[in-house]
């Protein structure tokens, strides 16, 4: 049994762990490191298993953009005369998107927070291994694996600020719909289409750029 699934597992536990520091005012993170490790769960474990849960945000989130550019497309095509149903089918995709957005940003930042405690852990670790070559071995793995980590952050962090100006379009037309609903504010749609088509081709490319990195970091810290 892979050790990302049996780490999810203990999830609950973990989480009533995190709760409970939580309102201590003690420092949540390093105690659920820590109560983890008790398990025989490490950072490296956590990092594959937050990886994971970071390219199902981002493969999820890849969808619903472009589910909501398909219903954007069809509805410029809509009958003007049924605004309220085009407004309250935009604001619900906008709605969509922006929650999906929000988790891949939360996954990227939990990818970050363990990633930085493994390194640190793992840094100070090999520095205490007295054996030379034994320490040189372990300070090469170290960088190896950090740069990799480092470049697979860089390219979820790039995805994510794609969905920006896509969000900030479907944003302006429902607020824009909202104002008016008149078959004028309808029509004003099909002229953003073109601009909000480049940028979901932007935005998928980059996303799905990052998801095949994050299965080859998964594949690479497994191996």
């Amino acid at each position: 049994m892979p050790a990302s699934f049996r780490l999810r597992r203990l999830l609950p536990a973990l989480l009533c762990l995190g709760l409970a520091v939580a309102f201590t005012g003690c420092g949540t993170n390093g105690l659920y490191y820590r109560a983890a490790e008790k398990f025989g769960y490490h950072k490296r474990d956590i990092l594959v298993s937050r990886v994971e849960d970071a390219r199902k945000a981002q493969t999820e989130a890849k969808d619903q953009f472009q589910d909501a550019l398909t219903q954007f497309l069809a509805l410029t095509e809509s009958d003007p005369g049924d605004i309220k149903r085009i407004y309250d089918r935009l604001n619900s995709e906008l709605r969509d998107c922006e929650r999906r957005a929000k988790e891949v940003r939360d996954r990227i930042a939990s990818v970050e927070d363990v990633s930085a405690a493994l390194f640190r852990e793992w840094e100070s670790e090999a520095k205490s291994i007295s054996d030379r070559d034994d320490r040189r071995e372990s300070e090469r793995l170290l960088r190896e694996t950090r740069d990799r980590a480092q470049g697979l952050i860089r390219s979820m962090n790039t995805a994510a600020s794609r969905m920006d100006p896509v969000l900030q379009k479907f944003r302006d037309k429902v607020l824009v719909l909202k104002a008016n609903l008149n078959a004028q504010a309808v029509a004003g749609l099909s002229g953003t289409a073109r601009g909000l088509e480049a940028d979901v081709g932007r935005l998928v490319a980059d996303m799905e750029r990052s998801i095949r990195e994050a299965e080859a970091f998964i594949g690479s810290m497994r191996g």
